[in-house]
């Protein structure tokens, strides 16, 4: 048979999600094409999807649900058919609210799939059933609360429009790894003579991309920025006129920025003054500069507050109001797509029951007032906090686990009953990318290999066994589509009858920039001084910190995302052995060598590495790079083996950088 070219989204957690075609032949993915008129990616794809086929086509993939036939950990598993294991479910899931009530029944979601209708239809089954709410902030909300408290619902910069900046400050960002399709601004941007300056813990993955690389303590970012104001305003680079008209709040916060100097910065952030003076400077003097930021900086005690105070620093000098200036890396669209309700159906849910916040898993699982977990899109053993508390739930005789999965992770080995799960070509579904300003659909180009089944339709079989009528689980994922684009949000509203087409027939859109300096705010303006807020004038705070010597912090790898592609050799071998990098002097002063085995341990954990000492990282610093399924690491435990549960200042979000840690020579 020839080869059919069938559109589709990536569907994993990336601000882009990349359209590409699926190469078809005999109803199977043979090969990937990237398309070169998607409005995000423009036939720009990561490494880790040029070869999605084989991870689709995997020897390695679950093709039949499973029933534990071991100690939980071990592994071991029998087939059982779908019917089988729906009886197993249902059975125990009733018995368990009949004895214990439904919010005994808890479930794990975050971001394995980040389209709209099989991300979010699992709230709409457990709001049904009213089990524990799960609040999932595992990634970036502090940095979402910190952006809004500022500039309200007011959209940032979409990436496209980078080629107009004339400045760039990569703020905490590995943008290798990230935002690829953002580097070809920087790359020409430098080569035009724009300013390419990284501003990180760990700079080494971006340092050869920018003119100057800063290291900085991890959890001191807000110090840089006050300094970094306090410079702009005393030699009269802040844009008065546009603040007075602008802003609420900026005179009171004005007059505390004279104690912020940048003296008093280098104390805080190892960043010598003079540094932060010139860094101030350029800043200051440039046009349109643009502030990329990662969420790295957000992942601490203080982390909504640091991203506050780099969004007002992104302010005050007027760059909104220039083509390309501002700040880029927060919510670029100012609004909704489309309404989640319709997929996550909240009215589902009678009565308010029992929140687990997603970061404080562990102690939740370990809680014998939780009688079963279902997990999807997520492997918590691997990718949460404090995972040793995670496991030692998961081991937990009496807690009932269902996990629906494509391959055996780390999760899934502590499951009793293993559902088999699709790819996001073997299903349909809308993706709304949370970079940039654009909408799409896929229509599934191939039939699910084995019994592998989609969330949609495993929540339908599920839903229909607990006796749940609702019109609802009766529908396909395609007719789901149809509802959400049948009521269409006002930007989606002012479609073009092409782009409703596009959207009808699968394929991605793009939806006009926000206007930038149409503040989304109650009152119209950027709010400098939020008086909702506990600390209503933006000041420094102080992180989460230990009474260990070192700050830990995680960096993503180019290679894998989380723990997704651990399954593809080709991925595996490039990402290497799970490395830490350390400070030279701090590798020194403990007799440590580059490629020396080593003990990364603080009160949680210890973990094993592989030495990656260098000068691109911040002294007292070290950083653990990627995320490693378990029978790949050392000792059989990854970083989040060594990070508390604590949350940040505000969106209850990870505070996975905020840990300290000691190193020793194995």
């Amino acid at each position: 048979m020839s080869i059919v070219l069938k559109r589709t989204v990536c569907p994993y957690d990336c601000p882009t999600t990349c359209g590409f075609f699926a190469e078809v032949e005999d109803n199977k993915v043979v090969g990937i094409r990237p398309d070169p008129n998607d409005p995000a990616s423009g036939g720009l794809i990561c490494r880790k999807m040029r070869h999605y086929e084989r991870s689709i086509n995997s020897e390695k993939r679950i093709l039949t649900p499973l029933i534990r036939n071991g100690k939980k950990g071990s592994g071991e598993f029998l087939p059982i058919s779908w019917d089988e294991a729906v009886r197993l479910i249902s059975d125990r899931w009733k018995a368990v609210i009949a004895e214990d009530g439904p919010e005994a029944i808890a479930s794990c979601v975050y971001s394995g799939v980040m389209s709209d209708i099989q991300r979010h239809c699992g709230e709409a089954f457990f709001n049904k059933m009213g089990a524990c709410e799960l609040i999932k902030t595992l990634c970036s909300s502090a940095k979402g609360v910190g952006y809004a408290n500022v500039m309200g619902k007011t959209g940032c910069l979409d990436p496209r429009e980078l080629c107009d900046s004339d400045f760039y400050l990569i703020w905490g960002s590995n943008m290798t790894a990230t935002r690829i399709q953002s580097m070809k601004d920087i790359v020409e941007g430098r080569k035009n003579g724009k300013r390419v300056v990284l501003i990180d813990v760990y700079t080494e993955p971006m340092s050869a991309y920018c003119d100057e690389a800063v290291t900085i303590r991890p959890g001191t970012d807000g110090a840089l920025a006050l300094a970094m104001m306090h410079v702009i305003v005393r030699e009269g680079l802040a844009d008065e006129e546009f603040l007075k008209n602008n802003a609420e709040g900026w005179d009171i916060f004005r007059d505390t920025l004279p104690e912020y100097t940048p003296v008093w910065a280098e104390e805080i952030t190892g960043i010598p003054a003079d540094t932060i003076e010139k860094l101030a400077m350029e800043y200051g003097r440039a046009n349109a500069p643009a502030v990329i930021l990662g969420s790295g900086n957000s992942r601490y005690g203080n982390g909504a507050m640091t991203v506050r105070l780099i969004t007002i620093l992104s302010c005050v000098t007027g760059a909104w109001l220039k083509k390309g200036g501002g700040l880029c890396g927060c919510g670029p669209t100012g609004q909704s797509y489309i309404d989640g309700n319709i997929i996550k159906r909240p009215d589902f849910r009678e009565k308010p029951a029992r929140k687990i916040n997603i970061n404080q898993l562990g102690r939740a699982v370990k809680d014998g007032g939780i009688k079963s977990l279902y997990v999807y899109g997520s492997n918590p053993a691997a990718s949460v906090s404090d995972t040793g508390a995670v496991i030692e739930g998961l081991k937990r005789d009496d807690l009932f686990t269902v996990v629906h999965e494509r391959f055996m992770t780390d999760t899934a080995r502590y499951a009793d009953i293993i559902l088999p799960a699709c790819f996001s070509v073997e299903q349909s579904d809308i993706y709304e990318a949370y970079g940039y300003c654009t909408l799409s659909t896929a229509n599934k180009a191939v039939e699910a290999p084995g019994q592998c089944k989609s969330n949609w339709d495993t929540f339908r079989i599920l839903a229909e066994a607990m006796g749940y009528e609702d019109d609802y689980f009766n529908r396909t994922a395609e007719q789901m589509i149809d509802e959400v684009l049948s009521h269409p949000t006002k930007a989606v509203a002012g479609l073009s009858d092409e782009d409703r087409e596009k959207l009808n027939n699968g394929g991605s859109v793009s939806i006009p920039f926000a206007d930038h300096t149409k503040w989304g705010t109650k009152s119209g303006k950027i709010k400098i001084v939020n008086e909702k807020l506990a600390e209503p004038i933006p000041k420094y705070t102080e992180c989460h910190g230990g009474e260990y010597p070192l700050k830990l912090v995680s960096v993503p790898s180019a290679h894998t995302l989380n723990s997704i592609f651990t399954e593809r050799d080709d991925m595996n071998a490039p990402k290497g052995k799970m490395k830490l990098a350390v400070h030279t002097s701090d590798a020194e002063k403990r007799g440590i060598k580059n490629g020396d085995r080593i003990i990364c341990f603080n009160d949680l954990a210890e973990v094993e590495y592989e030495a990656l000492v260098t000068d691109g990282i911040a002294e007292g610093a070290v950083a653990s790079v990627g995320i490693f399924k378990g029978e790949h690491t050392f000792n059989g435990l990854g970083v989040n083996a060594l990070q508390h549960d604590r949350l940040s200042d505000l969106g209850e979000a990870t505070t996975m950088n905020d840990n300290t840690v000691d190193i020793r020579l194995k």
